[in-house]
């Protein structure tokens, strides 16, 4: 099965559109795993074969209805599109979390993270505001 094919069935099950930065990203770089300098953190973009497994193994969709998680910090935080609100924002979400309350925003769009994360790599709390896009 073609990544095309995967992304729709993905879309599919989860009753969303992956916006259109993430389906180039796929498409061109298909997935992410590395320190990003200068910042030095760790940032993980799953590959969209893991999208479907990944979400169900962490019974995402029970407990954050509207989130899809699509990467991480390679350890307890999960980055994950919020489509409660569109166009969807990206999120950071502890692995252990009950519900949306302690998301921590980090982009507009995995564009602006790809570009803001090398300077401040993850947000850790909510008190700073989130910079316009």
């Amino acid at each position: 099965m073609s990544s095309h094919d995967v992304l729709a069935q993905a879309e599919r099950r989860f009753g969303v559109r992956f916006p259109e930065d993430y389906r180039q990203f796929l498409a061109t770089e298909g997935s992410m795993s590395r320190f990003v300098p200068p910042s030095d953190d760790f940032l993980m973009i799953n590959d969209v074969s893991e999208l479907i497994d990944v979400n169900a193994a962490g019974e995402i969709q029970e407990r954050f209805p509207g989130g899809v998680v699509v990467g991480g910090d390679g350890s307890r935080e999960l980055l994950t599109y919020d489509f409660r609100q569109e166009p969807p924002s990206l999120v950071l979400l502890d692995v252990s979390a009950q519900d949306w309350s302690s998301a921590i925003h980090q982009a507009p769009s995995l564009t602006a993270l790809l570009e803001q994360f090398p300077e401040r790599g993850w947000i850790w709390d909510d008190s700073e505001p989130p910079s316009p896009s």
